[in-house]
């Protein structure tokens, strides 16, 4: 059988349930050793959440004794402002150099959710934001992403919000990480959502939903991640599939959930697929 054209990472996310990152602090060794347990190809942290690891002379050697490649760094910041602050400038263009050290790595462009006030002059905002940061990301040859979110106080939470702000984003030079869990919490069908905007898609990130009241453990949920995969794989896609489990199991065993999402990949996704 043919390998995959695409391959799955794990985010560190899944760790920062508890206590807002707190209980898990200066883990990034730990949660590196724990994805390559689960089988996974990749890791992808949030850029605020490294310490020590935000290095790297330090991240290179503890990805490669663990088998990893780094597939994304999420880049997490307000960017309310018309222009970047000093501090997000500063931010982005430290993210942008750790990651020229590992070629093909995504920089995932991620609003902080801080209230749907002023909606549209914020939206027109991001844009101009994500924008700039793409535009300097790619002058230095790494490729970039945004990745909208879903929580209520989301700027890009709804199908109308998606449409303000992916269909203002410089083409050129930044790509669209669809989140399967986050458009079936904003009320979006996923896959049709994907197919609309296919040509952008340079990144996924996996989660699933229920709606009970909002995420479900990766294969227990309503959305159809078979399906999805399978339309990926139809389509050639060649990146990376992130897997970013929010279940409320998370909260207090991040490494079971990331443990668990592994094997289901393993034994229930992939052989479900049509190949």
């Amino acid at each position: 059988m043919e390998p995959l054209p695409f391959r799955f990472a794990a985010e560190t996310y899944t760790w920062f349930m508890k206590d807002s990152g707190r209980a898990h602090a200066g883990r990034i060794g730990h949660m590196i050793e724990v994805t390559a347990r689960g089988g996974f190809a990749g890791f992808s942290p949030s850029h605020g959440w490294m310490g020590d690891f935000f290095d790297a002379d330090r991240l290179e050697p503890a990805l490669k004794d663990a088998g990893l490649d780094l597939a994304a760094i999420a880049l997490v910041l307000s960017w309310n402002q018309p222009q970047e602050t000093a501090q997000e400038r500063a931010e982005a263009d430290a993210t942008i150099a750790l990651l020229k050290r590992f070629p093909g790595a995504i920089l995932c462009t991620v609003q902080m959710p801080e209230g749907r006030h002023d909606l549209e002059q914020r939206q027109t905002n991001l844009v101009a934001n994500l924008n700039s940061v793409s535009r300097r990301a790619a002058a230095a040859g790494v490729p970039a992403s945004f990745h909208p979110n879903s929580p209520h106080h989301s700027t890009n939470r709804t199908e109308a919000d998606y449409r303000a702000i992916l269909e203002r984003l410089d083409r050129s030079v930044t790509g669209w990480t669809p989140d399967v869990g986050h458009m079936a919490n904003g009320g979006m069908d996923p896959l049709g959502k994907m197919r609309e905007y296919a040509e952008m898609i340079n990144l996924v990130h996996f989660k699933d939903w229920d709606g009970a009241p909002e995420f479900a453990l990766m294969g227990e949920g309503k959305v159809d991640l078979v399906g999805i995969t399978q339309w990926l794989l139809d389509r050639d896609y060649a990146g990376w599939i992130v897997c970013e489990d929010e279940a409320a199991q998370a909260i207090e065993d991040p490494d079971g959930v990331t443990l668990h999402d592994g094997k289901w990949i393993k034994q229930t996704l992939l052989p479900a697929l049509k190949r």
